[in-house]
């Protein structure tokens, strides 16, 4: 029976000092437990599958027929995945791109266990200037074709490598902009400026292997910013846009473009975009891995979306379902 380790970073065990800090940390969690059961649950919904999940004290408990694995005391988050990859035969591994966690987890599972981009694409997609920058070569609107605008009057603040809406600040000034910048550069927080781009707040679900970008769902995603700029994720609309929607197929072309731009995209892959009012969708940036939108995607698709991961990273045909072990 092949054995597959499902690993979330949060969930899993992973340092929550950052997230802490900011007042997210249950909130991201929660959102972190919600993949960790969804990616899980679709695997045990296959044949021949034994299903290790990460986990820790913090966590509540995986799937009943899973197998849960906790790291040691005072094991890293590497030697932790590196430890259950070798007992492993496929490695399902999500953790934020912010501070190189996703980067820096991909060489701890050898390539042929590894489900989910390349360590390349999972690089340019991590800091964001780069990823704005392969986009537009690419043919795919940006905030940075927004940065000369005269009719702009809004400015984002966020880490460089920053992953979701963590440590993200809206202005009204492009001045305070550049003092929130010049302030996190001077503690050793790298930053971007963004023009805010007006528009509806969506993200696009893909499922990518080689040759091939499928647009699985268009979400729409909710976001808040309160009195004092500060930008929070709400939550998101999971298949909110039907693909018969007249603006589906322009997405789909966007999705082809970004898998282009960023060659070495596997598997589940989000863009975070937003559709302005007259310049179209503007991408915002590429998250190389298993989103939130994943979780009750394969039900509202009526597929399984790990079989798809699977054959997508290994070029295996798709998998059986067992009927009645979901």
């Amino acid at each position: 029976m092949t054995r597959i380790f499902v690993y979330e970073y949060l969930s899993g065990g992973g340092d929550m000092a950052t997230t802490a800090a900011s007042g997210a940390a249950d909130g991201l969690l929660a959102m972190g437990q919600a993949m960790r059961d969804a990616m899980a649950a679709d695997l045990l919904a296959l044949k021949s599958y034994h299903v290790s999940v990460a986990t820790c004290k913090l966590a509540a408990p995986p799937a009943q027929t899973a197998h849960p694995v906790m790291p040691h005391e005072g094991e890293s988050a590497q030697d932790f995945v590196r430890r259950q990859a070798q007992a492993h035969d496929l490695a399902w591994v999500v953790a934020p791109e912010s501070e190189g966690l996703l980067a820096g987890l991909h060489p701890c599972v050898p390539p042929q266990r590894w489900l989910g981009c390349s360590l390349p694409a999972i690089s340019i997609a991590t800091h964001k200037r780069r990823t704005l920058a392969a986009l537009a070569r690419a043919g795919v609107a940006t905030p940075l074709d927004f940065e000369q605008r005269p009719d702009i009057d809004r400015w984002v603040v966020k880490p460089a490598d920053g992953a979701g809406a963590v440590a993200t600040r809206v202005h009204r000034k492009r001045s305070t902009a550049w003092e929130d910048w010049r302030s996190r550069s001077g503690a050793g927080q790298p930053a971007v400026i963004e023009p805010w781009i007006d528009g509806d707040a969506l993200s696009l679900s893909l499922m990518c292997g080689p040759g091939r970008c499928e647009l699985l769902s268009i979400n729409r995603q909710h976001i808040r910013v309160d009195g004092q700029g500060l930008l929070s994720y709400v939550g998101v609309q999971v298949n909110a846009v039907p693909l018969t929607d007249p603006h589906a197929r322009q997405l789909a072309a966007l999705a082809a473009r970004v898998q282009q731009a960023i060659p070495g995209l596997r598997g589940f892959v989000g863009i975070d975009l937003v559709r302005h009012p007259r310049h179209g969708p503007v991408a915002i940036e590429v998250n190389p891995r298993v989103t939130c939108a994943y979780v009750g995607l394969s039900q509202a698709l009526g597929r399984n979306l790990a079989a798809d991961v699977i054959a997508s990273c290994h070029d295996e045909p798709s998998l059986e379902v067992a009927h009645g072990d979901a």
